[in-house]
């Protein structure tokens, strides 16, 4: 396997191009020779060093390797010529900024939120849910546009029982982008409802709206929902009886129990530890 950086002759030129069928290969001309050269080289060490996986910085010595540099049209220094899939898909010649190559290579480079993305994914697949929300969160942060992001996020969610954010997000996608995985991630949003309204919250929900100011009733509520993961529900109820009480029963702790729960960086979480200081201070 080649390294992130290779010099290149005529004996190994086929191994590099057969590598850029699997990375981006920037095939830097240079010499010893040229001030130019000897600026630019710096540059694309330290940036294919960053990317050992997805780039190759491929380097051609042109005062010894003169019939390679015909072979590729070289016709100045420096020159770099970006290979993908064994054909030229990009380059330049002469000097260009950090800046400026970073630009071009950007799109053959894996975006922070894809990052982000394969860090969650064997977490999801362990449906360790609480650990891969803030990195999808932080995610589509980045890239508040991109669907499949949205979609992950709802799935994930819904595992933490966040049915109400999952419904949110799912109710922002457009209808060109329902595909297989929205459907499929809609169809579990349905089934964690309908396991979430359970016999004894119907009948509490049902006793509640006949005596609306009964706080111990409101409480036992709370508990029900948090049982089947509705912590927002529960969360909002605890609420208004803290507002009336912070000292009524159980309350304060139990409120601060599904607080604690929530994953990092959950919005609902954030959002009721702000209004719980209001009451408090």
């Amino acid at each position: 396997m080649l390294q992130p950086i290779v010099d290149v002759s005529l004996s190994n030129a086929r191994e590099v191009l057969d590598a850029s069928m699997q990375k981006l290969v920037l095939f830097q001309f240079w010499s010893a020779r040229s001030e130019g050269c000897k600026q630019l080289s710096p540059v694309l060490e330290r940036i294919v060093q960053q990317y050992p996986q997805q780039l190759l910085l491929a380097r051609v010595d042109c005062d010894k390797e003169q019939d390679l540099a015909m072979q590729f049209g070289v016709q100045s220094l420096p020159t770099v010529m970006f290979i993908k899939q064994g054909r030229p898909v990009d380059g330049f010649a002469g000097i260009e900024t950090e800046q400026a190559i970073r630009t071009k290579l950007a799109a053959y480079l894996p975006k922070p939120e894809d990052d982000l993305l394969a860090k969650a994914e064997p977490l999801l697949a362990a449906q360790d849910y609480a650990a891969a929300y803030p990195l999808l969160k932080d995610a589509l942060a980045l890239a508040p546009e991109r669907s499949d992001i949205k979609l992950w996020l709802a799935d994930t969610a819904i595992g933490l029982g966040q049915l109400t954010q999952a419904e949110a997000m799912l109710s922002e996608i457009k209808l060109a982008q329902q595909d297989a995985l929205y459907k499929s991630v809609l169809a579990k949003l349905q089934l964690a409802k309908e396991a979430a309204d359970t016999p004894e919250i119907q009948a509490l929900e049902a006793a509640l709206a006949a005596a609306p100011d009964n706080n111990e009733l409101k409480e036992k509520l709370a508990v029900q929902y948090q049982a089947v993961q509705r912590s927002e529900e529960a969360l909002a109820l605890l609420f208004t009886v803290l507002q009336q009480d912070l000292n009524f029963g159980g309350s304060k702790k139990l409120f601060l129990d599904i607080l604690a729960a929530l994953p990092k960086g959950d919005s609902v979480a954030s959002q009721y530890r702000r209004k719980l200081y209001s009451l408090l201070y």
